[in-house]
């Protein structure tokens, strides 16, 4: 990796972020309720205020971005939102799903079909603890299933390059995991709804995980709390560390003419930062290259 550089500071914990053609790169602010752009040089516009507080992001098919919105603070319940990125327009999509109130949503993957595989996180109350789990929905604001559940504080969530597996980080075990796709919104559930999936990798010690992102070569790139850096999950259950500088690290993504300049969100110092990767990143689907 080159030297990790300083893009923009003063965000109001970024998160989320997608990297854009021209260099810039649209993120959430989780505290200030608002989606963002970031210019190459640090300047900052906002693209939308959405509330709550909006956590992952992407685009989708119809040109939208995307947003899993987790409620903010107060014990709000959360939701799944689409913004339009000319206009700034908000659109709350779902709010829950098989008759069951979303709690938290964190993040989200679009598939090559045009849906998108979302966590929700849960919330932990004074005395409880909501459950979180592993969803699936499309665009059109009718279809949204739970297909995974329960699941322990999920938070990043990807692809494989292939699709064949969708990786899910769960934050305060430090785990992980991976299940089988087995077609578009189907995963292959020995156990039902209950079942946990594969664990493909933890971490030591007090570090928690959160969002993540997939490279090329189909490692699993998760930012990780407290160690404050980036884990590198590798196939075979190995993992390498790259270090931020930023205790609460939330984010990566990919982006640049071959890929291989990564952003990531450093939540505690207000920063966006920016990297030279040893590989490209994998693209997404429907991100505007």
């Amino acid at each position: 990796m080159s030297e990790i550089e300083t893009m923009a500071e003063g965000l109001a914990f970024p998160e989320g972020p997608v990297a854009m053609p021209d260099g810039s790169v649209i993120l959430v602010e989780i505290e200030g309720g608002v989606v963002s752009r970031v210019f190459p040089g640090g300047r900052r516009e906002v693209v939308a205020e959405t509330g709550g507080g909006p956590n992952g992001a992407a685009f989708g098919p119809d040109g939208r971005l995307w947003i899993c919105n987790n409620g903010g603070r107060g014990g709000e319940r959360g939701s799944i939102q689409s913004v339009d990125p000319d206009t700034g327009a908000v659109e709350t999509v779902y709010t829950e799903v098989e008759g069951q109130r979303l709690s938290a949503p964190n993040d989200l993957v679009f598939d090559a079909a045009g849906g998108f595989w979302f966590t929700d996180h849960g919330k932990t109350n004074e005395r409880s603890r909501d459950h979180g789990g592993l969803y699936y929905a499309r665009t059109d604001g009718r279809t949204i299933r739970e297909v995974a559940y329960p699941l322990e504080a999920p938070n990043g969530v990807g692809l494989s390059p292939d699709e064949t597996r969708v990786y899910v980080a769960e934050t305060h075990t430090g785990r992980l995991r991976s299940f089988e796709v087995t077609a578009p919104g189907e995963l292959a559930l020995r156990f039902g709804k209950a079942t946990r999936g594969r664990l493909t990798g933890t971490v030591e010690g007090e570090d928690l995980l959160d969002s993540l992102a997939v490279d090329s070569a189909g490692r699993v790139c998760v930012a990780t709390i407290r160690n404050g850096g980036i884990t590198v999950f590798t196939g075979d259950g190995a993992r390498t560390f790259v270090p931020t500088g930023d205790r609460i690290t939330t984010n990566i993504c990919f982006g640049g003419a071959d890929m291989k300049t990564a952003y990531i969100t450093g939540s505690r110092t207000g920063r966006l930062l920016r990297t030279t990767w040893d590989l490209p990143g994998h693209r997404l689907n429907f991100n505007p290259y």
